[in-house]
């Protein structure tokens, strides 16, 4: 379904576009210290174990750009990657810290809350939120309330599945469907749906591609 979406000049767009060099610009645990809001962004968010770093990680080729854990939750900050600069189009990348992980502490979830609150009413440079679900659970409970947020903040968000590999191949279709059906109840939410694995890279190319118009200036 993405293949048709782009052409092969959109995908070898995408692949050169995150290239380039790609570096970790800082970690801002408020609105007051993040960097200016002169290029576009796009913003990473999910549940903590949804495989967040990975999916960076793929995207840029690299394999510790971002920080993997066994211990979902760890990370508490908003992490700005600079993209981009091999095409002259500066922009930053955000990696949001994760959400819905049960052992942290409610005084945590209430600062993540404030944090991401904070972060989305104050960057007019935000192009899109890359919402991250984990394709072998689907939409649950705690990623519809971040989608209503989103809506009321009448922020731009798409969702991305994660972790495709490890369905069969004949549900891989299925939780699709099902997601683009769920997707169409949020008004800010972009109809189409992308679906990857970062372990064997199925739709890189294609979110690749996706983020490359998304920032485009």
């Amino acid at each position: 379904m993405e293949e048709e979406r782009f052409t092969q000049t959109d995908m070898e767009r995408g692949r050169l576009f995150f290239a380039g060099p790609v570096d970790f610009v800082m970690g801002a645990v408020s609105l007051d210290t993040l960097p200016g809001a002169d290029r576009p962004e796009v913003a990473f968010a999910g549940r903590s174990n949804v495989g967040k770093s990975s999916l960076v990680n793929a995207l840029t080729g690299r394999k510790t750009l971002a920080r993997t854990s066994n211990t979902p939750g760890r990370t508490q900050e908003l992490n700005y990657f600079s993209i981009g600069r091999e095409m002259q189009q500066d922009a930053y990348m955000v990696d949001l810290p994760g959400y819905g992980y049960a052992k942290i502490e409610r005084k945590k979830v209430h600062a993540w809350t404030r944090l991401v609150k904070d972060y989305l009413r104050g960057r007019p440079n935000l192009r899109r939120i890359m919402l991250l679900i984990d394709s072998r659970h689907g939409l649950k409970e705690n990623d519809r309330e971040i989608m209503t947020m989103l809506d009321e903040a009448a922020v731009n968000y798409q969702i991305v599945l994660t972790k495709l590999d490890k369905l069969k191949v004949a549900d891989r279709e299925k939780i699709l469907k099902k997601t683009q059906d769920d997707a169409k109840k949020y008004i800010a939410c972009h109809p189409v749906v992308l679906a990857t694995s970062s372990e064997k890279g199925f739709g890189i190319p294609e979110l690749r591609a996706e983020l490359c118009q998304t920032l485009a200036f």
